[in-house]
């Protein structure tokens, strides 16, 4: 029952965060041109149980007995929560068994339906994402579901806002020439006048992304474009701060494990106490710089040095 529970592990945004993973690796509304875990390889915008809810909150329990209390009970992970079905209870099993805040990091592809909305009303904290202001730069940066338009979008964002008594805060990740201009800021910054987020949080692609064209914005520019956004600004992880560091630090770790042995992909998520989707964007680093190898024996993939 782990699968479905991972940390506390340390949050650039949350502190320490135990994360919840509602959906399968991948399952998503959209195929992010930046996403970290690579690119989606389940658009959907059905909402499922994926798994069960009483086995989630099992695995919660568990770990909350077991491991340092976190700062955050954050729902994230694999893909897009929203599209679990039954999250309203969870988000409500959560409750009766701490008094941790609760998370949500959504897309916020799903807002426009009623029934998203106020199954998120109980968590404390929502965090959904804005990436475009024009309805052609939302289907160049997100490639969305067919059934998804920006203004869909936008008008559940606003909606929601409207209805969201906790705390909302909005992150925008902006990429050189493409979004991290100050023309495309100052269209985001209208819609974002018009959602009232409690806070807005400016971030850039600091992992490999799906796409090597989704480049990094440099700290100058991200202090320089923040400027053009009104409210409360956060510029969390620009290019070259630690957090960079910190992944290239994890990938050697697990290069020195591969070479203490070769290992599967369930062998490193235990030696490392990791999950399973950070696990495999070190084994892709890994595997694009030709430091690992793989190797196949008795129908399991086995991860191994390239000496």
């Amino acid at each position: 029952m782990t699968q479905y529970v991972y940390g506390p592990v340390p949050s650039r945004r949350l502190g320490r965060s135990l994360g919840v993973d509602l959906v399968p690796f991948k399952t998503c509304t959209y195929d992010w041109i930046y996403c970290q875990l690579g690119r989606t390889t389940h658009k959907t915008v059905e909402r499922r149980e994926f798994f069960p809810v009483a086995d989630v909150l099992d695995a919660v329990r568990d770990r909350l007995s077991a491991a340092p209390e976190p700062d955050y009970i954050t729902l994230a992970g694999s893909g897009e929560p929203t599209l679990y079905g039954p999250i309203e209870e969870v988000i409500a099993g959560i409750k009766q068994l701490t008094r941790l805040p609760v998370a949500v990091l959504t897309n916020g592809s799903l807002l426009w339906r009623p029934e998203v909305r106020r199954a998120l009303l109980r968590a404390d904290l929502v965090i959904p994402s804005l990436d475009a202001g024009d309805a052609a730069l939302f289907e160049y940066v997100n490639r969305p579901h067919p059934s998804l338009s920006f203004h869909q979008v936008i008008e559940g964002l606003i909606a929601f806002r409207q209805e969201y008594q906790g705390a909302l805060w909005l992150e925008v990740l902006l990429l050189a020439g493409v979004t991290g201009i100050e023309a495309e800021v100052r269209k985001l910054a209208r819609w974002i006048e018009q959602m009232k987020p409690d806070k807005v949080q400016l971030n850039t692609a600091t992992r490999p992304p799906a796409e090597d064209f989704a480049m990094p914005v440099t700290s100058e520019e991200m202090s320089r474009l923040a400027a053009h956004i009104g409210g409360s600004i956060e510029v969390i992880s620009p290019s070259g701060m630690p957090s960079e560091n910190g992944f290239q630090a994890r990938v050697e770790e697990m290069l020195a494990m591969l070479r203490r042995r070769p290992c599967t992909l369930d062998d490193l998520v235990a030696g490392l106490g990791i999950h399973r989707s950070d696990a495999l964007k070190y084994v892709q680093q890994l595997l694009a710089t030709g430091k690992v190898r793989i190797k196949t024996q008795k129908g399991l993939t086995y991860y191994l040095p390239d000496n």
